[in-house]
Formats: structure tokens, sequence, C-alpha cells
């Protein structure tokens, strides 16, 4: 069991046909649900799973909605993020999570991995995402 970090596999194909709209206000509702070490994560996750999922205190199966950034370009690279996700007052234990498309069949985007355990007790867990650029972005097509 490993997570691997990637923009998966079958959301590359998804953007080519179409299936996700990451426009502000506007486009799909995009998640992010917690993932322990045990969880099998990675370029072939098509769509959420239940499966690994961090569990705990004041934590919801599924995770939390997540707020779009709408997509932008520099030079040849378009690129697009999330704000900052907090979830309030939990207690568990993670190392990694699934943004996925829950507008659209539970459409898996990309896998991130936090590098080690994070614990928290009764404690908000805040996802900083990286800066919204074209070197930077959870998101870019270069």
């Amino acid at each position: 069991m490993a997570i691997i970090q990637t923009l998966t596999t079958s959301f590359k194909v998804e953007v080519a046909q179409g299936l996700h709209n990451f426009t502000t206000g506007t486009g799909d509702v995009f998640k992010l649900a917690l993932y322990t070490a045990n969880a099998d994560l990675g370029a072939s996750t098509t769509a959420y799973t239940a499966a690994g999922e961090s569990s705990g205190t004041n934590y919801t199966a599924g995770g939390i909605i997540l707020t779009n950034i709408t997509p932008s370009f520099q030079g040849t690279t378009s690129y697009w993020s999330f704000q900052d996700a907090t979830f309030t007052n939990v207690t568990l234990t993670t190392n990694g999570a699934l943004i996925y498309n829950s507008t659209n069949g539970n459409r898996s985007v990309a896998v991130l991995n936090f590098g080690v355990n994070i614990t928290k007790t009764a404690q908000n867990l805040v996802i900083t995402f990286p800066v919204n650029d074209a070197t930077n972005a959870v998101l870019r097509i270069a």
C-alpha cells in the first residue's frame, strides 16, 4: 500500500473530454478526502474510495468541499488550484489526500502525499495549497 502524489491518469484523459469544470462559482464541486498511510492511491486511482480513508471525531467520510480558483495561464502553462481547506476540530491521523469531482461521479483528480503522518487531537487541520501560479499550482498543464 502506498500514497503516490500525482495527477491521476483518468483525470488527464477526462480533462480532454471536458468532464471537469473548475470555474469558480459555476463549476463542479470538488472535495478533499483524507487517507491513512495504509491507503493505496496513485496514478491508477479513478474515483473516490473509502478504502484507507482516515476516520475520527468531526471528520465525515468523503471529506470536505474545496473552493475552486478559476483556471488561468502564464506563457504556455495553464494552472488552477483551490483555496486552503480547513478540517475543523478533528481528531484523526492522515498521511495523504484525494481531490475528486463529487459532481461528476466522484472522479479522481489528484493524489496528495503529505510525506509524514499528521495527527490532530481536537484541533483544526489546515491543508495549505501551493501558490497559484504556473510554477507551483497544484494543478498544471504545461
